[in-house]
Protein backbone atom coordinates (compact mmCIF):
# COMPACT_ATOMS: atom_id res chain seq x y z
CA UNK A 1 0.00 0.00 0.00
CA UNK A 2 1.25 3.36 -0.84
CA UNK A 3 -0.68 5.77 0.75
CA UNK A 4 -4.02 6.35 3.18
CA UNK A 5 -6.41 7.19 0.16
CA UNK A 6 -5.34 3.21 -1.71
CA UNK A 7 -5.91 2.14 1.82
CA UNK A 8 -9.43 3.41 1.78
CA UNK A 9 -10.27 2.54 -1.64
CA UNK A 10 -9.11 -1.07 -0.50
CA UNK A 11 -10.75 -1.06 1.87
CA UNK A 12 -14.02 -0.31 0.84
CA UNK A 13 -13.55 -2.93 -2.08
CA UNK A 14 -13.30 -5.20 0.27
CA UNK A 15 -16.16 -3.91 2.76
CA UNK A 16 -19.55 -5.86 1.02
CA UNK A 17 -17.35 -9.06 1.87
CA UNK A 18 -16.16 -8.59 5.66
CA UNK A 19 -20.01 -7.42 5.96
CA UNK A 20 -21.18 -10.47 4.46
CA UNK A 21 -18.62 -12.38 6.69
CA UNK A 22 -19.80 -10.53 10.04
CA UNK A 23 -23.63 -10.77 9.37
CA UNK A 24 -22.82 -14.29 9.00
CA UNK A 25 -20.72 -15.27 11.93
CA UNK A 26 -23.29 -12.76 13.82
CA UNK A 27 -26.43 -13.06 12.86
CA UNK A 28 -27.12 -9.55 12.93
CA UNK A 29 -26.68 -6.29 10.76
CA UNK A 30 -26.38 -3.85 12.77
CA UNK A 31 -23.47 -5.94 15.11
CA UNK A 32 -21.46 -6.80 11.62
CA UNK A 33 -21.82 -2.82 11.03
CA UNK A 34 -20.09 -1.90 14.19
CA UNK A 35 -17.38 -5.05 13.38
CA UNK A 36 -16.41 -3.71 9.82
CA UNK A 37 -16.57 -0.33 10.84
CA UNK A 38 -14.24 -1.08 13.82
CA UNK A 39 -11.86 -2.58 11.29
CA UNK A 40 -11.57 0.48 9.12
CA UNK A 41 -10.55 1.94 12.30
CA UNK A 42 -7.67 0.20 13.31
CA UNK A 43 -6.56 -0.13 9.80
CA UNK A 44 -6.66 3.61 9.68
CA UNK A 45 -4.05 3.54 12.52
CA UNK A 46 -1.76 1.22 10.94
CA UNK A 47 1.07 1.86 8.13
CA UNK A 48 0.22 0.66 5.42
CA UNK A 49 3.46 -0.94 4.60
CA UNK A 50 3.71 -3.35 7.09
CA UNK A 51 0.52 -4.93 5.14
CA UNK A 52 1.08 -7.72 2.89
CA UNK A 53 -2.67 -9.10 1.84
CA UNK A 54 -5.04 -6.32 2.71
CA UNK A 55 -7.74 -8.99 1.94
CA UNK A 56 -5.88 -11.47 4.37
CA UNK A 57 -5.32 -9.02 7.11
CA UNK A 58 -9.08 -7.74 7.61
CA UNK A 59 -10.51 -10.95 7.29
CA UNK A 60 -8.13 -11.97 10.22
CA UNK A 61 -9.35 -8.26 11.74
CA UNK A 62 -12.72 -9.20 11.12
CA UNK A 63 -12.74 -12.49 12.45
CA UNK A 64 -11.44 -12.02 16.04
CA UNK A 65 -13.81 -8.86 16.72
CA UNK A 66 -16.57 -10.99 15.68
CA UNK A 67 -15.30 -14.00 18.11
CA UNK A 68 -14.77 -11.22 21.00
CA UNK A 69 -18.48 -10.09 20.08
CA UNK A 70 -19.49 -13.95 20.43
CA UNK A 71 -17.41 -14.25 23.76
CA UNK A 72 -19.43 -11.13 25.11
CA UNK A 73 -22.91 -12.22 23.88
CA UNK A 74 -22.44 -15.73 25.93
CA UNK A 75 -20.71 -14.19 29.04
CA UNK A 76 -23.84 -11.57 29.57
CA UNK A 77 -26.25 -14.40 28.02
CA UNK A 78 -27.22 -12.51 25.49
CA UNK A 79 -29.00 -13.36 22.00
CA UNK A 80 -28.96 -11.38 18.83
CA UNK A 81 -32.44 -9.87 18.56
CA UNK A 82 -31.49 -9.34 14.61
CA UNK A 83 -31.26 -12.96 14.37
CA UNK A 84 -34.51 -13.78 15.61
CA UNK A 85 -36.45 -11.53 13.80
CA UNK A 86 -34.05 -11.18 10.15
CA UNK A 87 -35.36 -12.15 6.94
CA UNK A 88 -34.69 -15.51 6.04
CA UNK A 89 -31.82 -16.85 4.52
CA UNK A 90 -32.52 -18.35 0.95
CA UNK A 91 -30.40 -20.46 -1.36
CA UNK A 92 -30.43 -22.59 -4.37
CA UNK A 93 -31.41 -26.56 -3.53
CA UNK A 94 -28.14 -27.95 -4.65
CA UNK A 95 -27.64 -31.88 -4.96
CA UNK A 96 -24.03 -32.85 -4.82
CA UNK A 97 -22.59 -35.33 -7.32
CA UNK A 98 -19.27 -36.49 -5.70
CA UNK A 99 -20.77 -39.25 -3.43
CA UNK A 100 -19.76 -37.11 -0.12
CA UNK A 101 -23.00 -37.03 2.26
CA UNK A 102 -20.97 -34.11 4.26
CA UNK A 103 -20.08 -32.50 1.54
CA UNK A 104 -23.79 -32.57 -0.11
CA UNK A 105 -25.10 -31.35 3.32
CA UNK A 106 -22.85 -27.91 2.94
CA UNK A 107 -23.41 -27.62 -0.79
CA UNK A 108 -27.32 -27.11 -0.39
CA UNK A 109 -27.56 -25.79 3.68
CA UNK A 110 -24.21 -24.29 4.16
CA UNK A 111 -25.51 -20.55 3.69
CA UNK A 112 -29.02 -20.84 5.38
CA UNK A 113 -27.34 -22.64 7.98
CA UNK A 114 -24.88 -20.11 9.10
CA UNK A 115 -27.62 -17.70 10.21
CA UNK A 116 -29.85 -20.09 12.02
CA UNK A 117 -30.32 -19.99 15.60
CA UNK A 118 -28.66 -23.45 16.18
CA UNK A 119 -25.08 -21.92 15.78
CA UNK A 120 -25.80 -20.00 19.13
CA UNK A 121 -24.99 -23.26 20.71
CA UNK A 122 -21.71 -23.52 18.69
CA UNK A 123 -18.13 -21.96 20.38
CA UNK A 124 -16.74 -19.33 18.74
CA UNK A 125 -14.08 -20.49 16.99
CA UNK A 126 -16.11 -23.27 15.85
CA UNK A 127 -19.00 -20.69 14.41
CA UNK A 128 -16.29 -18.87 12.74
CA UNK A 129 -14.34 -21.40 11.48
CA UNK A 130 -17.40 -23.25 10.08
CA UNK A 131 -18.72 -19.75 8.46
CA UNK A 132 -15.30 -18.80 7.18
CA UNK A 133 -13.96 -22.06 5.58
CA UNK A 134 -17.56 -23.65 4.36
CA UNK A 135 -19.80 -20.80 3.09
CA UNK A 136 -16.66 -18.32 2.20
CA UNK A 137 -13.64 -21.11 1.17
CA UNK A 138 -11.18 -19.13 3.44
CA UNK A 139 -8.08 -21.75 3.55
CA UNK A 140 -7.89 -23.18 7.08
CA UNK A 141 -4.19 -21.85 7.37
CA UNK A 142 -5.64 -18.79 7.58
CA UNK A 143 -8.37 -19.60 9.83
CA UNK A 144 -5.74 -21.23 12.18
CA UNK A 145 -4.41 -17.78 12.60
CA UNK A 146 -7.51 -16.19 13.20
CA UNK A 147 -8.73 -18.27 16.47
CA UNK A 148 -4.87 -18.80 17.32
CA UNK A 149 -5.11 -22.92 16.59
CA UNK A 150 -3.19 -25.15 14.25
CA UNK A 151 -4.40 -25.96 11.21
CA UNK A 152 -5.79 -29.20 12.11
CA UNK A 153 -7.38 -27.62 15.52
CA UNK A 154 -9.03 -25.52 13.08
CA UNK A 155 -10.00 -28.47 10.54
CA UNK A 156 -11.82 -29.57 13.74
CA UNK A 157 -13.40 -26.80 14.64
CA UNK A 158 -15.05 -26.79 11.57
CA UNK A 159 -15.63 -30.22 11.68
CA UNK A 160 -17.44 -30.14 14.98
CA UNK A 161 -19.65 -27.23 14.16
CA UNK A 162 -20.77 -28.99 10.24
CA UNK A 163 -21.94 -31.78 12.27
CA UNK A 164 -23.75 -29.97 14.79
CA UNK A 165 -25.28 -27.87 12.19
CA UNK A 166 -26.24 -30.91 9.82
CA UNK A 167 -27.68 -32.92 12.84
CA UNK A 168 -29.81 -29.81 14.03
CA UNK A 169 -31.41 -28.97 11.13
CA UNK A 170 -32.86 -32.30 10.14
CA UNK A 171 -35.18 -33.03 13.55
CA UNK A 172 -37.75 -35.17 10.76
CA UNK A 173 -35.57 -37.10 8.56
CA UNK A 174 -32.72 -36.19 6.01
CA UNK A 175 -33.00 -33.18 3.78
CA UNK A 176 -33.03 -36.12 0.52
CA UNK A 177 -36.01 -37.23 1.86
CA UNK A 178 -37.58 -34.18 2.65
CA UNK A 179 -36.53 -33.09 -0.91
CA UNK A 180 -38.87 -35.55 -2.73
CA UNK A 181 -41.60 -34.86 -0.97
CA UNK A 182 -41.18 -30.85 -2.13
CA UNK A 183 -40.43 -32.63 -5.79
CA UNK A 184 -43.45 -34.66 -5.74
CA UNK A 185 -45.59 -31.60 -4.40
CA UNK A 186 -44.29 -29.41 -6.99
CA UNK A 187 -44.55 -32.20 -9.96
CA UNK A 188 -48.32 -32.16 -8.57
CA UNK A 189 -48.66 -28.27 -9.17
CA UNK A 190 -47.15 -28.47 -12.64
CA UNK A 191 -49.55 -30.90 -13.67
CA UNK A 192 -52.42 -29.19 -11.90
CA UNK A 193 -53.49 -32.54 -10.24
CA UNK A 194 -55.44 -32.30 -7.15
CA UNK A 195 -55.39 -35.62 -6.36
CA UNK A 196 -51.89 -35.62 -5.91
CA UNK A 197 -51.18 -32.66 -4.28
CA UNK A 198 -53.92 -33.86 -1.18
CA UNK A 199 -51.87 -36.38 -1.07
CA UNK A 200 -48.50 -34.89 -0.17
CA UNK A 201 -50.18 -32.37 2.07
CA UNK A 202 -51.34 -33.48 5.65
CA UNK A 203 -54.85 -33.22 6.34
CA UNK A 204 -54.56 -31.02 9.19
CA UNK A 205 -52.08 -28.95 7.24
CA UNK A 206 -51.04 -25.35 8.86
CA UNK A 207 -50.86 -22.65 6.09
CA UNK A 208 -49.64 -19.25 7.34
CA UNK A 209 -49.40 -16.78 5.16
CA UNK A 210 -47.29 -13.44 5.35
CA UNK A 211 -49.02 -10.57 3.05
CA UNK A 212 -48.98 -6.93 3.00
CA UNK A 213 -52.61 -6.97 5.10
CA UNK A 214 -50.90 -9.15 7.49
CA UNK A 215 -50.52 -12.64 8.57
CA UNK A 216 -53.20 -14.88 8.20
CA UNK A 217 -53.68 -18.51 9.63
CA UNK A 218 -55.53 -21.40 8.00
CA UNK A 219 -55.57 -24.81 8.53
CA UNK A 220 -56.68 -27.56 6.09
CA UNK A 221 -55.08 -28.38 2.50
CA UNK A 222 -57.67 -27.58 0.69
CA UNK A 223 -57.54 -23.57 -0.03
CA UNK A 224 -53.85 -24.17 -0.61
CA UNK A 225 -54.61 -26.60 -3.40
CA UNK A 226 -56.78 -24.59 -4.55
CA UNK A 227 -54.19 -21.59 -4.49
CA UNK A 228 -51.52 -23.82 -6.35
CA UNK A 229 -53.89 -24.74 -9.08
CA UNK A 230 -54.87 -21.25 -9.65
CA UNK A 231 -51.87 -20.20 -9.81
CA UNK A 232 -50.65 -22.92 -12.13
CA UNK A 233 -53.51 -21.92 -14.51
CA UNK A 234 -52.12 -18.18 -14.69
CA UNK A 235 -48.46 -19.30 -15.80
CA UNK A 236 -46.97 -19.09 -12.01
CA UNK A 237 -43.86 -21.50 -11.97
CA UNK A 238 -41.88 -22.66 -8.90
CA UNK A 239 -38.47 -23.79 -8.17
CA UNK A 240 -36.99 -25.78 -5.01
CA UNK A 241 -35.15 -23.70 -2.66
CA UNK A 242 -33.23 -23.99 0.96
CA UNK A 243 -34.46 -21.57 3.59
CA UNK A 244 -32.81 -21.47 6.47
CA UNK A 245 -32.02 -24.66 5.87
CA UNK A 246 -34.87 -25.83 5.72
CA UNK A 247 -36.41 -27.03 2.07
CA UNK A 248 -38.86 -24.61 0.91
CA UNK A 249 -40.35 -23.08 -2.74
CA UNK A 250 -39.71 -19.79 -4.95
CA UNK A 251 -42.55 -18.85 -6.72
CA UNK A 252 -42.42 -16.80 -9.76
CA UNK A 253 -44.58 -14.95 -12.14
CA UNK A 254 -44.82 -15.63 -15.70
CA UNK A 255 -42.05 -11.99 -15.95
CA UNK A 256 -39.93 -13.30 -13.61
CA UNK A 257 -40.55 -11.59 -10.86
CA UNK A 258 -40.86 -13.24 -7.38
CA UNK A 259 -44.40 -13.71 -5.97
CA UNK A 260 -43.78 -16.26 -3.06
CA UNK A 261 -41.69 -17.99 -0.87
CA UNK A 262 -42.30 -20.80 1.11
CA UNK A 263 -40.79 -22.78 4.04
CA UNK A 264 -41.85 -26.01 4.34
CA UNK A 265 -41.93 -28.47 7.55
CA UNK A 266 -41.72 -31.85 6.27
CA UNK A 267 -42.81 -35.05 8.67
CA UNK A 268 -43.82 -38.61 8.03
CA UNK A 269 -43.26 -38.06 3.68
CA UNK A 270 -46.05 -35.46 3.99
CA UNK A 271 -46.00 -31.26 4.35
CA UNK A 272 -47.66 -30.60 7.72
CA UNK A 273 -47.29 -26.83 8.00
CA UNK A 274 -46.16 -24.05 5.46
CA UNK A 275 -44.88 -20.61 6.08
CA UNK A 276 -45.38 -18.76 3.01
CA UNK A 277 -44.34 -15.07 1.91
CA UNK A 278 -46.39 -12.73 -0.21
CA UNK A 279 -45.62 -9.41 0.17
CA UNK A 280 -43.01 -7.83 -2.60
CA UNK A 281 -41.43 -5.25 -0.47
CA UNK A 282 -40.18 -8.20 1.36
CA UNK A 283 -38.75 -10.52 -1.59
CA UNK A 284 -37.70 -7.08 -2.81
CA UNK A 285 -35.39 -6.61 -0.14
CA UNK A 286 -34.42 -10.61 0.59
CA UNK A 287 -31.73 -11.72 -1.77
CA UNK A 288 -32.92 -14.37 -3.99
CA UNK A 289 -31.45 -17.08 -6.00
CA UNK A 290 -31.88 -16.19 -9.47
CA UNK A 291 -33.66 -19.28 -10.33
CA UNK A 292 -36.51 -18.13 -12.87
Amino acid sequence: MSSQTDLAENFEAERGRLLAIATRVLGSASSAEDVVQEAWVRLARQDPATIENLAAWLTTVVGRLSIDVLRSRAAKGETSFEAQFRDPVVTADVVSTDGDPESHAIDSEALGLALLTVLGSLRPDERLAFVLHDVFGVPFAEIGVIIDKSVDAAKMAASRARRKVRDAARPTGSHRRQRLVVDAFLAAARDGDFEALLEVLHPDLVWEVRSPRGVTVRRGRAELVRAVVRGSELGFTARQVVVDGRPGVLAFAPTGRPVGLMTCTVEHRRMTAITAVADRATLGRMELPDLA
